[in-house]
């Protein structure tokens, strides 16, 4: 039964956060968001996107600067040891929150201690792709034809050593017992799978995705949990014969520790109140990720998730970076 006395606590409850909000004067000077990678890559265009947006939407210029080098470290030492005055925030990645402490011997940063966390903007899976001249058309051709290599196994290209297309082949060779050897590039090695040079890759699909849609590559599988909805064609690893494999790569906005909660907490309302606009998830989409939001509990929650997998992996793969 639902007394007097908890109405009045649930109207005044119901008012708490937009006083907090109104009582906040955040932001009142432009805001500087850090990104870890170049102009141009995935990271940096689905800032810019969402900085336009909370430009509009709170009426202070949203400035994205590209910090980069060591895997985004570079840019999250830089924003840790900003002031926590609402003022500076860093596009971070799953990488830089949850894999780089196992991967690195030496970080400037704590992702646990040294930030506030705001919310996840995006998030993307892997696609499994080969070359359009390969005899496998399935998942589970491929492994048969990887296993009838023997000691050959297959090749497999990434960008670099400890980025999710790393891993996720190691994780592959793993899980199945075939032989793979990784072959890092400093940039993407489409070029390579397309010619058939290298075996395989396990990518971003936002990295594939032109060449997917030029038929340029063959897909196999996409590693998200559900068909990516881009492609809604592919099986994902589970369907395609290898269950439990689902990697997805993510974006979160996170600012220095100390940063007050009501600040936090009103980027993160903005955050949501954008990513529910329809043109908004379009957008993403083209651009190969789908936009998401979290407050700021559940995005803290989701990095610590993913740092028990992403330990676990980087183990296996036997990865480390001086």
């Amino acid at each position: 039964m639902i007394t007097r006395r908890d109405f009045v606590a649930a109207a005044a409850t119901s008012v708490a956060v937009p006083r907090a909000f109104a009582q906040t004067a955040w932001p009142d000077k432009p805001v500087r968001i850090v990104v870890g990678f170049p102009a141009g890559g995935a990271s940096d265009v689905l800032t810019r996107m969402l900085a336009d947006k909370l430009q509009a939407a709170l009426g202070q210029p949203f400035v994205v600067e590209n910090k980069t080098g060591a895997g985004g470290n570079i840019a999250m030492a830089a924003v840790a040891s900003a002031p926590p005055d609402g003022s500076t925030a860093v596009s971070a990645t799953i990488g830089t929150l949850s894999i780089n402490q196992f991967l690195y011997s030496k970080l400037n940063y704590d992702a646990e201690k040294d930030f506030a966390y705001v919310s996840t903007f995006w998030e993307n899976c892997n696609v499994f792709v080969v070359s359009n001249d390969h005899p496998a058309h399935t998942l589970a051709e491929f492994r048969q034809w990887v296993k009838a290599r023997g000691d050959k196994g297959a090749t497999f290209s990434s960008s670099g050593v400890g980025t999710t297309p790393h891993l996720a082949g190691e994780l592959f060779g793993h899980r199945t017992g075939l032989k793979v050897l990784h072959v890092p590039f400093r940039g993407s090695a489409s070029t390579e799978v397309m010619s058939g040079t290298i075996d395989f890759a396990i990518d971003n699909v936002a990295s594939y995705t032109p060449l997917l849609r030029a038929g340029r590559v063959r897909a196999l599988a996409v590693t998200s949990a559900e068909r990516w909805p881009v492609f809604p064609e592919l099986p994902t690893m589970a369907e395609a014969g290898l269950p439990d494999f689902v990697i997805t790569s993510w974006g979160a906005i996170v600012m220095p520790a100390g940063t007050p909660p009501a600040v936090t907490a009103r980027f993160s309302l903005a955050m949501r109140e954008i990513a529910a606009q329809p043109a908004m998830k379009e957008r993403f989409l083209n651009a190969g990720a789908r936009i998401t939001a979290t407050t700021p509990a559940e995005t803290v929650a989701l990095a610590a998730r993913e740092r028990v997998k992403w330990k676990e992996v980087v183990r296996l793969s036997g990865a480390k970076v001086e």
